[in-house]
This record gives structure tokens, sequence and C-alpha cells, in this order.
């Protein structure tokens, strides 16, 4: 691989996350560019050809990981794209690969599960097939978390979508620390 093939642009809103992975990959050996929103995306595309992109779904200020997909693949068809989220569904996999990503993670995934997707080319019927139940604390908290996001991290505001007192949802957020 040349230098250009090694090249990784990370899209990613979360800047202490963005950060730990830009250390991960580069000490692996790649290049790393980031982007925290699709005209980042489209700015870096102008001069650079990665070949590999890890996409978060969810992005700040409105923008969607699956524009930033679609952009990415419509750039260069053969760029390899891992799509990761804290908000998985059914629906955003689907559409995710529909549109040209390769794999989709649930976070939290590391630089591990990641360069494991890059090199994942084909589906494995091999795959084992569970029912999983998710607790409702966990549908709770990724309630909350989503809210909170699309809230731009105001606790009242979230509260008030919530339809819960704003001292509750500071205890619940003090049980588990937002990133």
């Amino acid at each position: 691989m040349d230098a250009e093939d090694r090249l990784l642009l990370i899209v990613e809103d979360d800047d202490s996350f963005a950060r730990t992975l830009i250390r991960s990959f580069e000490r692996r050996g790649y290049r790393v560019l980031r982007a925290a929103h699709l005209a980042e995306v489209q700015a870096h595309l102008a001069e650079h050809r990665p070949g590999f992109a890890v996409v978060d779904l969810k992005l700040a200020g409105g923008d969607s990981g699956l524009a930033c997909v679609q952009a990415l693949h419509a750039h260069d068809e053969s760029m390899v794209i891992v799509v990761l989220t804290g908000y998985a569904s059914i629906a955003t996999a689907v559409e995710a690969i529909k549109l040209g990503a390769r794999h989709y993670l649930a976070k939290p995934a590391n630089t591990d599960d990641i360069e494991a997707a890059f090199d994942k080319a084909e589906g494995d019927v091999e795959v084992e097939l569970t029912e999983r139940t998710t607790s409702i604390k966990t549908l709770e908290w990724e309630r909350i978390h989503e809210t909170l996001a699309e809230t731009g991290f105001n606790i009242s505001e979230t509260a008030r979508r919530l339809g819960m007192h704003r001292r509750t949802l500071a205890r619940k957020l003090e049980k588990q620390r937002v990133k």
C-alpha cells in the first residue's frame, strides 16, 4: 500500500473520541484526516483521495453520517467506508450499506474492530443469529443521550422534551457520565 492508500478520513464530531481514534490509527501506520461535518468532508475530498473512512452516523449541526457516506462513495467507489454509531438500527444499517459503506459497527467499537471491518469484503453466513433483548435501562439511556444530542446537550431543554424534572435528569446523568 502506498501512502495515499493508508490515508484515513475520520468523520466524527466528538473531539475526544476523534483524538483517540486518530492516535490509535496513526500508531498503526495510517495518515489521518478528520472532519466533523459534511462541508469538511467535501473540503478534504477536494484535496485528498483517502482509501478508508470511518463515519459517525449522527453528527452535530444536523449533518447526517449517511450524507457523508454518500459523498465519500460518490467520490471514490473503491473507498472502504465503515459507519460507527451509538444509535444503531436496522434501517440505518441497511441505508449505510446501500449508500456505499462496507460495514456498520455499533459503539463502543475500538480500532481493532474498525480495522477488522475494513478487511471484511463479503458477508458472513456463519454469523450467529441471536435474540438480544434490550433492557429498559439501556433504552432509557439511549433515548436520553439522543435527546441530549438533539438539544446540543442543553439539560433543561432535554428534561422538558423527555417530560422529567431537570434535577431527575441531572441525577441520571451523574450516574452515567455523557462523553
